[in-house]
C-alpha cells in the first residue's frame, strides 16, 4: 500500500437543507511533507468539532478500492479528498479493517477508531439528498484514526498494516450496530471492550447503564 493524496480542508460555507452550515469537507491535495500531530494535520479545517475532530478521530483515511467501487456506481471519477478524507491510500478497504488495527506511514502510527458514519453535511458536500442511505448501503465507510506516534508524512510513503490482537470488532460490524437502536448488553460490551473512539465510547457506556437499570 502506499499513500497516494495528502488532503486539507479549508474553510467553507454550504447549504445544508434550508440551513447555511461552514463545514471542512472541501478537502483539497497539497504537495511536499505534512505534518500530522496528535490533533491531525495542522490548518485542517474542522466545521463541527462536536461531531468531528479531536484526539480519537484526528484523521480520516480512505482507500482507493472504496474510491473505484463509487467511481463505478457513480459513473464518474472520484479524486481523493472528495470524501473529507486527509489521507487516500492505495488498495485499502475499508471494511476489511477491525477498530485497534495500525497504520504505519513512514514515522507516523495511526490506530482506527471508527467508520465514518454519513450526515446531512456529507449529502449536501456530494449533491445527493439519498446520499446518507446510500453511503450506508454501500458498506464502504473509510476509516477515523487517532495518532498513536506523530511525524511527518509526503505522497508516496510506503503503508504498513499490523492487525489488532486484543478484544476488538470489525469496522463494518461497528458501522452495522450503529444504526442498530436497541443494541443488546452482550453487543454494548463488545464495543466497549475495542479500543473504540472516545465520542462512540461515552454514547454506548449511556445506553449500557441505561438497559442495566431497565433490566433490574
Amino acid at each position: 500500500m502506499e499513500l497516494i493524496s495528502i488532503n486539507v480542508g479549508q474553510k467553507q460555507t454550504q447549504s445544508t437543507g434550508k440551513k447555511s452550515e461552514t463545514t471542512g469537507i472541501y478537502k483539497r491535495p497539497v504537495q511536499g511533507s505534512v505534518e500530522i500531530t496528535r490533533l491531525g494535520i495542522k490548518d485542517d479545517f474542522i466545521g463541527s468539532k462536536k461531531h468531528h475532530g479531536g484526539p480519537d478521530q484526528a484523521v480520516y483515511v480512505y482507500g482507493t478500492a472504496d474510491y473505484a467501487w463509487w467511481s463505478m456506481e457513480l459513473g464518474r471519477e472520484i479524486a481523493p479528498g472528495t470524501f473529507g478524507d486527509n489521507l487516500t491510500i492505495s488498495e485499502l478497504e475499508s471494511s476489511s479493517f477491525n477498530i485497534g488495527d495500525y497504520l504505519y506511514i513512514a514515522d507516523v502510527v495511526l490506530q482506527v477508531t471508527a467508520p465514518r458514519i454519513p450526515c446531512a453535511t456529507f449529502a449536501a458536500r456530494m449533491a445527493d439528498p439519498q446520499w446518507v442511505k446510500r453511503f450506508r448501503a454501500a458498506e464502504r465507510p473509510g476509516l477515523y484514526c487517532r495518532v498513536i506516534r506523530e511525524g511527518i508524512v509526503n505522497v508516496g510513503d510506503e503503508v504498513r498494516i499490523e492487525k489488532y490482537t486484543a478484544e476488538t470488532i470489525s469496522v463494518l460490524e461497528m458501522f452495522r450496530d450503529y444504526y442498530e437502536k436497541h443494541k443488546s448488553e452482550e453487543i454494548l460490551h463488545q464495543h466497549l471492550n475495542a479500543p473504540i473512539a472516545i465520542r462512540a465510547r461515552e454514547e454506548l457506556e449511556e445506553s449500557l447503564q441505561k438497559l442495566l437499570q431497565k433490566n433490574r
